[in-house]
């Protein structure tokens, strides 16, 4: 079966043999319910039906859904990589005419359309601008970032221990900006408009076994804001990565690609997360291995756009 074939049954969801479906990876512990449970016994040592052993079960085969889902998700990358291998390896006349680079340093001249240069100028212009806590418009999008987490309940002063809800590190969430700048909230409001139902799972920690010590969730948006420029090199006159390169071209498909971005690599890094088991102290380590992933998915041949990503069917709308 060929590597292309095996990838679109990853983008219809069929892992699992379902057709035109995504593949369900969540489970439903909640960190207000034990996340182990025992089944009971009567006196007489026979077994008593317990409904919530039926839902230990089901939690059990939704998380390995999850499992399954990102491995094979990581061995489509690790495919390409492997063919990379042999066209490098060999002394073809194929292998001469298509180096591929094993690192993520793009060795060929990159031209921009007058399309992608402009979308590329637009995007780093959004970069260029600080979050400004006395900023009328930036205290604004706070607000709104909070109707769309919280929809049913009132906003706070913009200084206000509320705020931590939230996964803020204090109670004025413009300290935390730091390098992230505007565009990480930015960001956040966009992944609640367009995945509301991943947004709030996150926000929520729902899905999943989690760590006593979870991640703050809208700290985290702000690194994988601030890891999505330094991985796509847009900080560069020109993209120099191969991840970088291959973005420009998404871009010039889509004008809200980085984006579209974030949000894949949010829900990517909260699976991994998952996956890894991992807690608050191994942030940074599960940060990066979504990052190698991503550059992983990016130089896939037939990725034209953010949704051929194979990782984007874990969203949800």
């Amino acid at each position: 079966m060929s590597m292309t074939n095996l990838r679109r049954r990853l983008h219809h969801g069929d892992v699992d043999g379902g057709k035109n479906e995504h593949v369900d990876i969540s489970s439903v512990d909640s960190l207000n319910e034990p996340l182990l449970g025992k089944s009971s016994s009567d006196t007489g040592g026979s077994e008593v039906y317990d409904p919530r052993r039926q839902d230990l079960w089901d939690d059990d085969r939704k998380k390995e859904q999850l499992h399954w889902s990102f491995l094979f998700s990581n061995l489509i990358a690790q495919w390409a990589q492997w063919l990379a291998n042999i066209i490098v390896g060999s002394g073809s006349l194929f292998g001469r005419l298509f180096p591929f680079s094993l690192d993520n340093q793009n060795s060929s001249p990159v031209y921009l359309s007058p399309l992608q240069e402009d979308r590329l100028n637009t995007l780093r212009s959004r970069l260029q601008i600080p979050f400004d806590g006395s900023r009328v418009e930036h205290q604004d999008a706070l607000r709104q970032l909070w109707r769309l987490a919280y929809p049913n309940r009132d906003i706070p002063p913009l200084k206000s221990e509320l705020w931590k809800e939230m996964g803020w590190q204090g109670t004025d969430p413009s300290t935390d900006f730091r390098g992230g700048g505007f565009i990480s909230l930015e960001n956040l409001i966009f992944f609640a408009r367009n995945y509301p139902g991943s947004f709030q799972a996150l926000l929520n920690k729902v899905q999943g076994q989690r760590a006593d010590w979870e991640y703050p969730f809208a700290v985290a948006g702000i690194n994988i804001s601030f890891m999505l420029i330094q991985m796509l090199d847009l900080q560069s006159s020109v993209p120099s990565s191969k991840s970088g390169v291959r973005f420009v071209e998404l871009l010039g498909r889509d004008e809200n690609a980085f984006d579209h971005l974030y949000c894949v690599a949010f829900r990517l890094l909260d699976a991994q997360w998952l996956v890894k088991r991992a807690s608050y102290m191994e942030f940074n380590e599960v940060l990066k291995s979504t990052r190698t992933q991503l550059e992983r998915e990016l130089v896939l041949e037939d990725v034209l756009e953010v949704k051929d990503l194979p990782s984007y069917t874990m969203l949800d709308k």
